[in-house]
């Protein structure tokens, strides 16, 4: 289904988890930075949690374990909390390198769900010559989760209390903004103590912690969007830790923490520049879409201007007169959600299409159940809101959002509506108090290798390019091409460019720029391996 604005999503929130996670949620109101220190000289040291791998379920590929971690860094005596890890032995041939960290983006992506989805989208020589780990970070999905219902019927008529894509109008903005205030009452009443301490910084404390529960003396870790943020966290608190890191689809350090200022004016996401990214990536949508036939994109009315026309009255036509429960925000972001994967264009332009013709479309399907024990937990709204609403400042007055809105809406159509209402709910949220702000450009032990695309509807690729000015020693790879993050719309040349860094640690050259293997309303094309010191990927999904 489509995600909520505040669910919603660096990366489209499905059933199953689907192919990456929703990304960030509110804002933070802090003065104090909290114990954050290089190679985090400030906290205590504790010793690595025991992991006891067994299959995930009888004959699965995956191997599954818990790790039990400190809920308070600062203070290791005391609460700990539970983290699900996954695991997929390399499978050779050729020496074993290591252990991969794999982070799916979110925040409130949980890992051992969609690692396991998008296994084969890795770059096959990565997949033989590393063990592939994720994990659902603290508060998410399977670990010791932020969960403000005391049922899933309480949950599921929370979720129905508002509307679907994006509040319109005062009526439906009122209802938004106190459904997530009865949001904060509730997760304040529920588990006040877990919500302190779920930020980025505790997480990569954590991931400190994996990395020597697997006996890695560096940590080399793929991280794509949120996990772009958290990638540069690690990397800032432990940079003498780093052997090899790739950051996916990225999200500015000073863009997350609003310079780390507390004064919000913008919300994160137009900070980051969503609104216009997503607009014009929805603008290169229509374009393709015009320049093709009906039996490519269905939605095409025979050129890009009249295939634009033929959207914009659509969207209008929606807002008088619903198809369904197809409403003009449920389908602004559905389209928006719907650009993440270039795969899955096709059948955006299906549902336009249909809804064209004035009938109710079928939503997107799922992908299929990954072989763990749980491919479907509790991911609430809470658990993402609980980490960006804590990291990243968003205005913190209710009042202000209908006056973004216009504005977005000015320079960057529906989609700055959308991208707007994304954090909304973060108005009342309480603060972390372990926020990390900076410093950025601490200096690693290795180079990080940083890929942004061209046109992707949630990071915009300034964000890359920021990350790695930001960071003391990076590599940006331009990717040149659509969707959010190279991992899940795959480049032959940006894999084969990452396997050489994983494996033998040699960046690009300066200034690389890489093309997608199958652009937008094309026949697929056969993937081979290409010898490059690493391997191209098969694009299925297993």
């Amino acid at each position: 289904m489509p995600a909520h604005p505040v669910r919603g999503s660096m990366v489209v929130r499905r059933r199953h988890a689907a192919v990456v996670a929703a990304v960030m949620s509110c804002s933070t109101v802090l003065t104090a930075q909290g114990p954050v220190e290089a190679d985090g000289a400030s906290i205590p040291s504790v010793p690595a949690p025991q992991l006891e791998w067994r299959p995930c379920v009888p004959g699965s590929p995956f191997d599954c374990a818990t790790a039990r971690v400190p809920l308070d860094h600062a203070a290791p005596g005391g609460r700990s909390v539970d983290l699900a890890v996954v695991r997929r032995k390399a499978t050779g041939p050729g020496k074993r390198v290591g252990t991969l960290f794999f982070n799916p983006g979110g925040p409130g992506g949980p890992g051992t769900v969609q690692m396991p989805q998008n296994y084969a989208f890795f770059p096959r020589e990565v997949r033989e010559r590393f063990d592939i780990v994720s994990w659902d970070p603290r508060g998410i999905g399977n670990s010791t989760a932020v969960n403000c219902f005391t049922s899933p019927r309480e949950a599921a008529d929370w979720n129905a209390s508002q509307a679907v894509g994006f509040p319109l109008g005062e009526k439906e903005q009122k209802a938004f903004v106190a459904a997530y205030a009865d949001l904060v009452r509730r997760c304040e009443k529920k588990d006040p103590e877990l919500l302190r301490h779920v930020s980025t910084a505790d997480t990569a404390r954590d991931l400190d912690l994996l990395r020597r529960s697997v006996g890695e003396p560096q940590l080399n870790y793929y991280g794509i969007s949120y996990g772009t943020i958290l990638g540069a966290t690690y990397a800032n608190l432990f940079p003498g830790k780093v052997r090899a890191m790739t950051l996916d689809s990225n999200i500015g350090p000073r863009a997350w923490t609003n310079d780390a200022s507390d004064d919000a004016r913008l919300t994160t996401f137009l900070r980051v520049g969503s609104d216009r990214s997503a607009a014009a990536t929805l603008d290169r949508f229509l374009d393709l879409c015009g320049s093709t036939t009906t039996a490519r994109c269905a939605f095409s009315a025979g050129t890009p201007k009249a295939t634009r026309d033929k959207f914009d009255r659509l969207t209008e036509r929606l807002r008088k007169e619903p198809v369904d429960t197809w409403t003009y925000a449920r389908t602004v972001a559905d389209a928006v959600n719907s650009l993440y994967l270039v795969s899955g264009w096709s059948d955006l332009a299906g549902r336009l299409q249909e809804l064209w013709r004035g009938r109710a479309p079928e939503p997107a399907a799922f992908p299929p159940a990954p072989p763990v024990p749980d491919p479907d937990p509790y991911l609430g709204e809470e658990q993402a809101a609980a980490v960006l609403c804590g990291d990243s400042p968003d205005p913190r007055d209710p009042g202000v959002y209908p006056l973004l809105e216009e504005a977005s809406a000015a320079r960057a159509g529906d989609a700055g509506r959308f991208w707007t209402w994304a954090t909304a709910g973060c108005t009342g949220w309480p603060a972390s108090p372990d926020r990390y702000t900076g410093p950025w450009d601490e200096r690693t032990a290795n180079p990080v290798l940083v890929v942004g695309t061209t046109y992707d509807p949630s990071t915009a690729y300034p964000n890359s390019r920021a990350m790695a000015e930001e960071l003391a020693d990076a590599r940006l790879l331009t990717n040149e091409g659509y969707g959010h993050t190279a991992l899940l719309n795959p480049s032959t040349c940006v894999q084969d460019h990452e396997s050489r860094y994983f494996v033998d640690g040699v960046l690009p050259p300066a200034g690389t720029t890489c093309r997608q293997d199958t652009p937008p309303f094309t026949a697929p094309k056969p993937s081979g391996g290409v010898a490059a010191g690493g391997g191209a990927l098969a694009v299925g999904l297993s």
